[in-house]
This record gives C-alpha cells, structure tokens and sequence, in this order.
C-alpha cells in the first residue's frame, strides 16, 4: 500500500518547520521528503537531511531531465524542488509523506496528487509578527529579511487554495491542530 502525502506550506518563518519536526516524532508513520535547493547550506544545516544541496548547474540538469515533481526559482538563482525519486521512495515503503516546502510548491503538489494529498497552510498570527521571528532566528541579513517579509505578504493570498489553514500564533494549539487534522487524513 502506498503511503499518502501531506504538505505543509507557509511563508518563511510562519512555523512549519517546527510543526513538521513535531509531527515526525509521533506515531503517524510519517517521513520527511526531503527538498533539493541550490542555496548555500547554513551552519546548522546536513546535505541530505535538511535539504539535498545542489549547485545552480546540478539543479538545471535535474529540471531538464524532469526529475522534479514540483521545483521553483524562489530567488534568482536559487531554486527548490521536490524529487519524484524521493516521494516515490518513501511511499513504496508504505510511509506517509510530509513536505516542508514553499506556497508555490505546496500547491503544484496538491495539484499533481489530488486527494491523495492533504495541503495545510501555516499562518503566521501577522506579518508584524512573521517579521520579528524572522529578526529573531539571527540567520539573515535585514534586506534578506525585508524580501522574505514582502514575499510572505504575497504568499499570504494563497491560503484559501489550501485544504487546511492553522494559524500559529500557539504553538502548542498548533501542534494539536495539526496532529488532528493528519489523523483525520490518514483514516479515510
């Protein structure tokens, strides 16, 4: 039996990858699909386990041999995606997919899979909010910071294509709420 997929996407420092690290430690047979980027790895980062790292080059050589279920240029230059042999991988296992991956991505997915696939939408509380816990990661510069800002108020207009909306402004009730609404997917 083939696992199912549950997306999660949200604006740059919404929360979702607190939740998804959450949701990956309770007994949801989930696995985490990992993303490729071409983005410079942070400090705290591991290739292969937080992201597949690839060169700008590797990354248009993947595009071209149609090796991406979804990919985005989120930046110029930086790009992001999602390996079909990764999705694949995890779900001839029999695990239920879950994705940390951008509005845009979060939707080309949904599209792809249909029902198969359950979407959620984190919501920061605001942006005033989403700005201060970007300020406050201390990973980015302000102009980097002030783009991510401006980008999430777009991302922001894609909620209502999403199945689920949680809006974290607490975590904890967030957690619950998305524990919850997986269950529910899982069991149909």
């Amino acid at each position: 039996m083939h696992g199912k997929l549950i997306i999660f996407s949200a604006p740059s420092g919404a929360g979702k990858t607190t939740i998804v690290r959450h949701l990956l430690d309770r007994n949801l047979n989930l696995e985490f699909s990992i993303s490729a980027t071409s983005r410079g790895m942070r400090h705290t980062e591991t290739n292969g386990k937080d992201y597949y790292f690839l060169t700008p080059e590797e990354f248009r050589n993947k595009i071209d041999n149609n090796e991406f279920l979804e990919w985005e240029e989120v930046y110029q230059g930086t790009y992001y995606g999602t390996l079909k042999s990764e999705v694949e991988r995890i779900r001839s296992a029999g695990k239920n997919v879950v994705f940390d991956v951008d509005v845009v991505g979060g939707c080309n997915i949904k599209k792809y899979y249909g029902d198969e696939a359950l979407a959620v939408f984190v919501q920061p509380p605001s942006v005033e909010e989403l700005r201060n816990r970007l300020v406050s990661r201390s990973t980015d510069s302000m102009d980097v910071i002030e783009k991510r800002v401006a980008k999430a108020e777009y991302e922001l207009t894609f909620a209502n294509q999403f199945d689920r909306i949680i809006v974290n402004e607490d975590l904890a009730k967030a957690f619950e709420e998305a524990e919850m609404c997986i269950q529910e997917f899982i069991a149909l």
